[in-house]
């Protein structure tokens, strides 16, 4: 699922964005010294309509540009069109007034365009470069200036624009890998703490199933045959001391089970709780990469034995016909032949096959001569 940014991101990346546009658009003002020259040296007349006018322009301008720049994709509000407006008209008029005089005020036009084209969105922003240039042509040619001196300033303007055009983009782009990157922090997050979820349920599950046989095997033997009750109790504080070791692994992340060591320990556990067990493997050795997920399997599926099927009798077997199986099968209640009815153990262990290109199929066979459940992992040579 997404993850849309936090309010402080939005709020940043809004200040970060408005700071870049307060510089990106004071670069450009260096084309004004012309004009300012022009006034100082005395050029241009009438000189206060020229100042005041410039006065108000260049924060019109400077607050238009930051405006856009503030959000990568801009959706203009009524009072931004009320600032370009009169940024327009401020900038048109003093154009036409100034236009023949020295100082360059024709090239105001440029700053028409980058406003625009830092404020709307790009198809429409293309359109306001287009009416800029004709506006531009049209105040030069009312000037009389010369063809060249037209085309050159309106490929400048279509510069100006396309290079605000530009930097738009690329800070989108950005944004976007910001939002990615905190996307994908929140997922491993998410991932970690399914995993831990996961392997807290099949490590704790197990252990506290064999506690609790053990336990009930002490408490037959305590008057009986204490000698034997302390061996069963030594195997208890053994187990839970594992099983601590275990859950500290898992947190680390750092955590493996070896099939046969599993294997071993599922038998004993079975027969500790009064479970004729049979063990069947194959010769050859699983690969690595299946070691681990099918000693899950014997694990989970050793634990729902003992807790939950009432079974006299468990047939633990590894084959390979073809693909690798692990076949589980007691003679007790059964159960629903979907994995996902019997909790987060047998959900986990499809997760894990998964992971190995390995799929889970769980068999009722209750209603079958015999009765029964059967647990089936299955997984290819490689993933």
């Amino acid at each position: 699922m997404p993850y849309p940014p936090s309010g402080v991101d939005e709020q940043t990346a809004h200040r970060r964005g408005m700071r870049r546009g307060v510089v990106f658009a004071a670069i450009w003002l260096w084309p004004l010294v012309p004009t300012f020259r022009a006034i100082l040296e005395g050029h241009v007349h009438p000189v206060l309509f020229a100042v005041l006018g410039l006065i108000a322009f260049i924060p019109l301008y400077l607050t238009v540009v930051v405006r856009g720049f503030g959000d990568p994709d801009p959706v203009p509000k009524p009072r931004d069109h009320v600032m370009l407006g009169l940024l327009t008209v401020l900038g048109l008029a003093l154009a036409l007034a100034y236009g023949a005089q020295p100082g360059g005020w024709t090239g105001l036009t440029l700053y028409l365009a980058a406003a625009g084209a830092a404020l709307y969105p790009t198809p429409w922003a293309h359109l306001w470069l287009v009416g800029c240039v004709a506006a531009l042509v049209g105040v030069g040619h009312l000037h009389g200036q010369h063809w060249s001196d037209l085309g050159d300033n309106a490929f400048n303007l279509v510069m100006a624009g396309a290079l605000v055009l530009v930097v738009r983009r690329l800070m989108r782009l950005v944004r976007e890998l910001r939002t990615t990157r905190d996307q994908l922090a929140h997922a491993a997050v998410e991932q970690e703490r399914l995993r831990f979820a996961r392997d807290l349920h099949d490590l704790l599950g197990h252990s506290l199933s064999v506690i609790v046989v053990k336990a009930e095997v002490v408490r037959r033997l305590a008057e009986r045959d204490p000698a034997a009750a302390a061996r069963e109790a030594g195997d208890i504080e053994q187990i839970g001391r594992t099983a601590l070791t275990e859950v500290r692994q898992a947190i680390t992340g750092y955590r493996t089970r070896a099939f046969t060591a599993e294997l071993a320990g599922a038998g004993a556990a079975l027969a500790d709780a009064g479970i004729d067990t049979t063990v069947k493997t194959t010769e050859e050795a699983l690969p690595p990469q299946l070691d681990d997920a099918f000693a899950w399997v014997v694990r989970e599926a050793a634990t729902n034995v003992i807790r939950h099927s009432g079974a006299g009798t468990c047939v633990i077997a590894l084959s390979r016909p073809g693909q690798w199986q692990l076949e589980v099968r007691d003679d007790g209640r059964g159960g629903s032949a979907d994995p996902t009815a019997h909790g987060n153990g047998l959900r986990g262990l499809a997760e894990r096959l998964a992971l190995v290109g390995g799929v889970l199929a769980v068999i009722d066979l209750s209603t079958s001569h015999g009765g029964g459940f059967v647990l089936r992992a299955t997984a290819p040579e490689a993933a």
